[in-house]
Order: structure tokens, then sequence, then C-alpha cells
């Protein structure tokens, strides 16, 4: 049977939702880095050698998911424990609470202060531009967000979902989650998210919002060695 495009998101988002930004060479495809440090191939069959030395800097990591090829010689990679693949299917009960506001070009300052304290590791500059991204304001704070990031034709997926630490508890994660989950069915696609199995609050809360658990989804970095 053909793969599944959730199998290999990175590639299959390149090829659809974000082809406009999509660096490619190839069977090759990457993020700018200044969007992600996400990298994609076609299949685990594609030669990635020669791609390698025009699309990834002698100083940087790009991130894999679901889709691993050889590895070829003067690059390391480091596979991490499988990030949980969840969808939802259906519309979900969206809790009471402050008012979600879309974000914006105002907002960039807030919301790249807010993910370097709490979601550092993979949020950019440019990270912003790949879909729309919601918040809640508290006290002229911004409390919680959660954004769109990789997608198809058929499938969006969430991301970016956290909460500063003075505003945990309060169901703000709860409520963005589901109000961006039913949006996105509402626009005839179907969400999607990645939570590793380490974050077992968010992936309880996902579980008790209406997600189901997808698959297990293999997630490594590749980094040039040092000569």
């Amino acid at each position: 049977m053909p793969a599944h495009e959730l199998d290999n998101p990175f590639w299959h988002s390149l090829q659809t939702r974000h082809r406009h930004i999509a660096r490619r060479i190839g069977d090759v495809a990457r993020y700018p880095r200044e969007f992600a440090p996400f990298l994609g191939v076609a299949s685990a069959g594609v030669d990635i050698s020669q791609a390698l030395e025009t699309l990834v800097a002698p100083d940087e990591s790009v991130y894999l998911l679901g889709v691993l090829p050889d590895i070829p010689s003067g690059w390391q990679v480091e596979a991490f424990r499988p990030l949980a693949q969840m969808v939802c299917t259906q519309a979900l009960e969206v809790v009471d609470g402050p008012d979600i506001i879309p974000l914006d070009e105002t907002h960039r300052a807030d919301v790249l202060a807010l993910t370097a304290l709490v979601y550092p590791h993979y949020f950019r500059e440019c990270t912003m531009e790949m879909g729309r991204y919601f918040g809640i304001y508290q006290n002229a704070r911004l409390a919680a967000i959660i954004g769109e990031r990789l997608g198809t034709d058929t499938y969006v997926e969430m991301s970016a979902i956290c909460t500063h630490p003075d505003f945990n508890g309060r169901g703000y994660a709860r409520r963005l989650t589901a109000m961006l989950a039913n949006d996105t069915l509402a626009r005839g696609h179907t969400p999607f998210l990645h939570v590793s199995h380490e974050n077992t609050r968010a992936k309880r809360l996902y579980e008790q919002v209406g997600f189901r658990h997808r698959c297990d989804i293999g997630f490594s970095a590749l980094r040039r060695m040092q000569a």
C-alpha cells in the first residue's frame, strides 16, 4: 500500500502547503533556516549526500521526521525517541475563558519571547509565517499561544501550543487547542500534532480533549561532523 502522507510530514508539507518557501534539490527539500530547521526526503532510498552539502550549513543541525535515509560519511545522526503523532476527526468542546485573538506582526516580539522561554528548540524568526497563530493576553501579557505549522491539502498541523509558566493551570492550552481544531475541521482539513511521550502533561491534555494516537513517528537530528 502507498505510504500515508503523515508518515513523511516534512516532505509532503514542503511539496504542498509550503512549496513556495521550500529549498529543494531533487528529492531532498528543507525549510529556510529562519522558518524551521526541518529537512524532508521523498523516500528512505534517496541519496542525500550532494543535497546536504548545499542545503545545510556547516554549523547547523536539521531534523528529520518519519523517513530517515542512509546517512553519508561526514554527517552524524542522533535518533530520539519517536514522537506521538495524533489526529482529531470530530469537533471538540471549547471551554470558557478569555478572548482568543489572531496574532500578527505586531505580536511577533511577544511570541518570540514566549517561545524562547518554553518552546525554544524549533521556533524561529519567521515561523509565524508558516500559518495562522492565535493567543490569549492577560493583563497586557501574552499568556498562551497556538499556531499552524506543517500541512498538506488534507491535513494541518497544530504547533507551538504553549503557556507562560505564570498562567499554567487555567485551561488556556485546552481552550486554544479546541478552538483551532474545530476551525481547522470547519475549513475541511484534519488537524494533527506531534508530542513527545516524555511530555506526559501535554499528551494527556490532547487525549482528554479528543485527539487520538495515530502512530509513533521517528524523529532524528542530522549534523555535519567536525573535521
